[in-house]
């Protein structure tokens, strides 16, 4: 029986590809994905049948994976940072528990699916940074493609109200740019405007940069496609060692020192 892997890559360098994801990509013939990713994986593709589809074929690219692995052909299904997380593995059930799709491929039922989870953009950012999401945080995708905005913006308001630190995923594009914008002002109402942001672009991989401001000065014109936005909450903090600039969420152990 044939197995599709939903593969996570991590954020870019392959030093944080997991064993078992390395696993997965040997045992697959077939790899699916933007050609991106691919790309990132070197040599990890050679003597695989590469099936590059460009962004915005994400449906096809979910129905090939599951056409070939149904064929009898291990298939990995592939996305960077964790596949689970605002990647391809949700539209693979999406396709599955479609009534009409299942009545059209009645294959589909036969594939064993794994998933394989990865280091999300999140993970990487706060590690560069120290420790902000050691207490409660959220993720936010403005991108408002799939979800309207006015769910986006009410999210928005109850991370803020709830004192959640926010990374927010697709936080720009070439074609969208105000919503961080707005998200920021909606943040101002709810925490001071010296609260710690982090910019991280190219989490990494050889190009990667960090950038340290706060909510007040947090400059659109400063993140792109490639960048994650994460904004601490009233209590995370900035501190300097002879090392570096540091930023964390205390949980309260403080009150034990």
């Amino acid at each position: 029986m044939s197995t599709l892997y939903l593969l996570s890559t991590g954020p870019g360098d392959r030093a944080y590809l997991p064993p078992i994801a390395q696993q997965a990509l040997a045992r697959s013939q077939h790899l699916v994905a933007y050609s991106l990713y691919l790309d990132l994986l070197g040599y990890l593709t050679e003597n695989k049948q590469r099936h590059e589809l460009p962004l915005g074929k994400e449906i096809e690219r979910a129905r090939l994976a599951l056409n070939l692995a149904a064929k009898g052909e291990n298939t990995a299904l592939i996305s960077s940072g964790d596949i689970g997380i605002y990647a391809m593995a949700t539209l693979v059930f999406e396709l599955l528990d479609n009534q009409k799709e299942r009545a059209q491929n009645p294959q589909w039922n036969d594939i064993t699916i794994d998933v394989i989870p990865g280091v999300s953009a999140i993970q990487a950012l706060a590690s560069r940074v120290g420790a902000p999401i050691a207490h409660d945080f959220c993720t936010i995708s403005l991108s408002d493609l799939l979800t309207p905005w006015e769910v986006i913006e009410k999210r928005v308001h109850a991370a803020g109200e709830g004192g959640f630190v926010i990374a927010f995923y697709n936080p720009v594009s070439h074609k969208r740019q105000w919503q961080l914008e707005k998200a920021k002002q909606i943040l101002l109402d709810y925490r001071p405007k010296t609260t710690p942001v982090m910019i991280g672009r190219n989490l990494t991989r050889k190009n990667e940069t960090i950038i340290y401001t706060t909510l007040e000065n947090l400059d659109i014109k400063q993140v792109d496609m490639l960048a994650l936005v994460m904004v601490g909450n009233c209590e995370s903090k900035q501190i300097k060692t002879a090392q570096k600039q540091w930023v964390y969420t205390p949980r309260g152990y403080g009150k034990k020192l």
